[in-house]
């Protein structure tokens, strides 16, 4: 008997299992995109900035220290990446060791005008939480650096809360996502878990704050990653979780799967194998479009009906 396997019609059918569609034109961002060589791109911030999509990428120059440089779109698929920095490490002054390795990792949200700017200082004493601000993406002030040493994943809710700001987080070492408030985006604390790792799901190891919260209906839409160890090595996946408007330490619903899995052969071998990881996200027209790293090697798009991510948050059976 000849065992025959079965055919699968059209390229991307196993991809079709995510609740996120993937860019055809994907990788949208990759090295040979940049008008300079630099050893890797990852991780991009997104926002709308007048008629653009812009983001802000994590490159790795070739002598191993991290920039961002900022890169912009008209339809959000082709995008053209400056020659220059928009952020660079502090060369010099107080800041110059809280850098030496460089700057990455931004999130980019929208409040009282401002643009703030999330990101992950990495220096001499290892890794912190900076703050920056623009208002036209040309100059960028630094406010301050809001963490203690060896935390990372800061991203601000786009309003107070309670009359407080808001700032979710992961201490590096641990495993949680955790929400700090402020009375002046400065000095941060009463620090709270707000999710943990479930053991035997996908996100099973560790989880943080992918891109910052979407006020809906529903509470705020949270976009967050899950590291589960497998056999053959970390993967790393995306999901969603409700959180409650008014307190956003409580749990509505989260996702028992992810909602973007590595699959693609660019999401699967790269720098880092096996990872699709967010810094931003946005909603519009009651759709998600999602901008990811894929392998910590290229920049992507994908998308989804808000419906549809909703959907796979509330239909969990389980309590938080």
């Amino acid at each position: 008997m000849i065992l025959r396997k079965k055919k699968v019609k059209g390229r991307g059918a196993e991809a079709s299992q995510d609740v996120i569609t993937r860019c055809p034109s994907n990788p949208l961002i990759s090295l040979g995109d940049l008008p300079f060589r630099c050893s890797d791109i990852w991780n991009a911030g997104l926002v709308r900035f007048k008629n653009d999509y812009l983001l802000l990428i994590t490159v790795e120059t070739l002598v191993g220290q991290y920039a961002i440089y900022r890169a912009t779109s008209r339809n959000g698929k082709d995008f053209t990446v400056d020659a220059e920095p928009f952020m660079s490490p502090a060369q010099s002054g107080p800041r110059r060791a809280d850098e030496s390795i460089g700057v990455r990792d931004p999130r980019i949200t929208l409040m009282d005008g401002w643009y703030y700017i999330t990101y992950v200082a990495d220096g001499d004493h290892g890794l912190r939480l900076g703050l920056a601000k623009t208002k036209d993406f040309q100059s960028v002030e630094h406010i301050a650096y809001i963490s203690q040493v060896d935390v990372k994943n800061g991203i601000l809710f786009p309003r107070k809360v309670g009359g407080k700001y808001l700032l979710l987080k992961r201490p590096d070492a641990g495993s949680s996502i955790w929400l700090s408030y402020s009375n002046d985006l400065v000095f941060w604390g009463s620090s709270t878990v707000v999710m943990t790792p479930r053991g035997g799901y996908w996100d099973s190891n560790r989880i943080g704050a992918a891109a910052p919260p979407i006020e809906i209906d529903e509470g705020w839409l949270l976009i967050y990653y899950g590291e589960k160890v497998t056999s053959a090595g970390p993967l790393v996946r995306l999901g969603a979780a409700i959180l409650d408007r008014g307190n956003p330490t409580r749990v509505l619903a989260r996702s028992n799967i992810p909602i973007l899995t590595p699959r693609e052969r660019y999401e699967r071998i790269g720098d880092v194998p096996n990872v699709v990881f967010s810094c931003g996200a946005l909603l519009e027209d009651e759709k998600i479009d999602l901008y990811y790293g894929a392998s910590d090697s290229c920049i992507c798009r994908g998308s989804a009906p808000l419906k549809d991510v909703l959907r796979v948050c509330f239909e969990s059976e389980r309590e938080y």
